[in-house]
């Protein structure tokens, strides 16, 4: 076996310096001893056919480890040469085994591990098999003597071994041995089992080494290799489809996620920094099982997906919320956790979903639990996603630094947050801050890459909430209003966050005139359209209003003529679309842009809108013959 051994924090270094010293004098012991009492060089055919046999290694899937199926030479060279000599042979199998890994895997330091663990591991397990033995295998001692010590011989070797390997790993990955030890290396057991069953074939032929008897055992350690390497290739298939399967059903997720993010105006690198901030977290409160931290890692994404069931002009208010409005934001966590109850996750997303904004207190909502009645991983996440919140720019606000988010958060410590979590958060925060600030740059940059703005859809979507939000703020607002000049105003407040138009004109009807009148003029240069007069079905707002229909993009000059160029810069295109009652015209509403095709279907959609209850409100207000002129806002 071989493992990555680069990268490794001090308590890893100081281990492999343990094992390297260990296998060093059992190497150096084992040589001392062939030399002073030579052993004739039989042993070197076992010696080539472990490493002839070595060199058919098997990958094992998920970590840097190969596995060796030479162990059956080894065994016999135990039986018929003793310590030294298995010793030395292991010492020269892990050398070769390691020349033929990659070159960018190979180094000095894995050659003498590789080495040292091998030596270690065989040197223990001969000593555990001399202890056992109680006749000399060498000298025709009856077989039924040899197989307990055999097989405790084989059991040392793979525990010693194995655990040797598995332990530098785990240092390696911050994980657990036993896991890795349990996934990876626990079934290779049946090889050593195999290989000391051929190692008492072998010796029951003969008790030096034979060319019969070799031809006998070479190929069923050959068969024994074909065989591992044809399961752990279906293994690694196996493994290679769940990854696709579970790196697709993430991608669903994230996705699904950043729709959420998009509608609710937030950008998906928050997401990403919570999530890390989540994970990470945890681990340092305690949380070591990996279910549990998937369901943090899901839910961290998912946690608001109730908010699509929330009113945009609600989810995105700059102010502060209205009892009833809160009433109604506080919905989303049932709703969030209602709507991902139906998904079968394979871990607990659902409960952590579900409690996120309950307090340590038991103030908080849906269920007004408390304390540890709150699933660890929403106590987890109300933290970290308030602290990202805070040190995160918001139209209504700009960004706090972390100290500054700290302090908040401290103010809450006991009563909305949970101590524990509180004070690791913030003792471990440099820990976790670098992995969690590349995540959500690392977000953005997918998010945005190779797509052309007009085109990327969490774009849209954003676009899209935004619009529906000054909608329905534009209904509210309009439907209070009093006079005509205050929903005038109402309705070019509106239209200014939903296009591009740097001019606003309100054109009333008179019908004794049959004439289209200027009375209300938002933006630059107000004086150039005051009283301007338009016949229906003359320029773009008298065609607007003789045929019901609006016009998009036409040229700003065939409305206004030469007074299109008294502005600067001068105005290039229009939107416009006429007042009506159901057929009865009340005006046009006319926008002007100083680039060419400024506006687009979005822009004429939201005009529309706003145009259709304007008319409303205009005719409620006031008889539109006695339309009087009102006083020009600039902006």
């Amino acid at each position: 076996m071989a493992t990555h051994l680069s990268g490794l924090p001090r308590s890893g270094q100081l281990y492999i310096a343990a094992v390297i010293t260990a296998g060093s004098s059992a190497i150096g012991y084992s040589v001392f001893s062939l030399v002073r009492e030579p052993v004739g060089w039989g042993w070197l055919v076992l010696a080539g056919l472990t490493v002839f046999t070595g060199s058919f290694s098997i990958k094992i899937p998920s970590v840097s480890a190969r596995l060796s199926v030479s162990e059956a030479f080894v065994f016999a060279a135990v039986l018929l040469f003793g310590l030294p000599v298995a010793t030395v042979i292991v010492a020269i199998d892990s050398l070769v085994l390691t020349s033929w890994l990659r070159r960018d895997s190979r180094s000095r330091l894995r050659a003498m591990f590789n080495m040292a663990a091998g030596a270690v591991a065989i040197s223990s397990a001969a000593a555990v098999f001399q202890m056992t033995v109680t006749a000399n295998p060498a000298a025709a001692a009856p077989l039924e003597q040899l197989v307990v010590p055999v097989l405790l011989l084989a059991v040392s070797y793979f525990l010693i071994n194995s655990w040797l390997i598995a332990i530098a790993v785990a240092l390696e990955k911050s994980v657990s041995a036993i896991d890795i030890w349990r996934n990876n290396f626990l079934w290779f057991g049946l090889n050593y089992l195999g290989g000391a069953s051929a190692a008492l074939v072998l010796v029951s032929f003969t008790r030096d080494v034979n060319i019969a008897a070799i031809g006998v055992i070479v190929p069923l350690v050959l068969i024994l290799y074909v065989t591992f390497r044809t399961s752990w290739g279906r293994v690694e298939d196996a493994n290679r489809h769940v990854a696709q399967v579970n790196e697709l059903y993430l991608s669903t997720i994230e996705a699904l996620a950043m729709a959420v993010d998009a509608k609710d105006q937030i950008t998906h690198g928050h997401i990403r920094r919570v999530q890390v901030y989540a994970v990470e977290l945890a681990k340092r409160v305690g949380v070591n099982d990996d279910q549990q931290l998937k369901a943090i890692a899901t839910a961290a994404l998912l946690h608001d997906m109730g908010k699509l069931a929330i009113p945009e002009h609600i989810l995105n208010k700059p102010g502060q919320l209205t009892s009833a409005e809160f009433d109604k934001m506080k919905r989303h966590a049932d709703i969030g956790a209602d709507l991902l109850s139906s998904v079968k996750f394979p871990y607990p997303v659902v409960p952590i979903v579900r409690h996120h904004h309950e307090r340590w207190d038991g103030s908080g909502y849906p269920a007004g639990i408390a304390g540890t009645d709150i699933p660890l991983g929403a106590r987890v996440l109300s933290v970290v996603d308030c602290f990202d919140a805070l040190t995160s720019d918001r139209p209504y606000r700009p960004r706090l630094t972390p100290s500054e988010a700290f302090a908040i958060i401290k103010a809450e410590r006991g009563m909305t947050y949970d101590p524990l979590i509180v004070d690791t958060f913030i003792r471990t925060y440099s820990e976790i801050s670098p992995t969690a600030i590349r995540a959500g740059e690392e977000a953005r940059s997918i998010v945005d890459l190779g797509r052309d703005d007009d085109a990327a859809p969490l774009d849209q979507i954003r676009a899209n909430a935004s619009e529906t939000a000054v909608l329905g703020s534009f209904g509210v607002d309009i439907s209070r209003v009093t006079t005509l000049p205050a929903a005038l105003q109402s309705a070019v407040q509106a239209l200014r966050q939903l296009t591009p138009a740097s001019v606003y004109a309100v054109f009333t009807y008179d019908t004794d005139a049959d004439l289209l009148t200027s009375r209300g003029i938002w933006g630059d240069e107000q004086k150039l359209l005051e009283g301007l007069c338009i016949k229906p079905g003359e320029r773009i707002s008298g065609w607007v209003a003789a045929n019901r229909r609006t016009s998009l993009n036409s040229q700003a000059s065939l409305d206004l003529a030469k007074i299109a160029d008294f502005y600067a810069p001068p105005l290039r295109s229009t939107l416009s679309t006429p007042l009506v009652d159901g057929d009865r015209l009340i005006g046009v509403l006319t926008a002007y842009a100083v680039r060419d095709n400024a506006f687009d279907e979005s822009h004429q959609y939201a005009f529309e809108e706003v145009a259709a209850l304007l008319a409303t409100k205009m005719l409620t207000l006031s008889n539109v013959r006695n339309v009087v002129s009102f006083p020009a806002h600039k902006s």
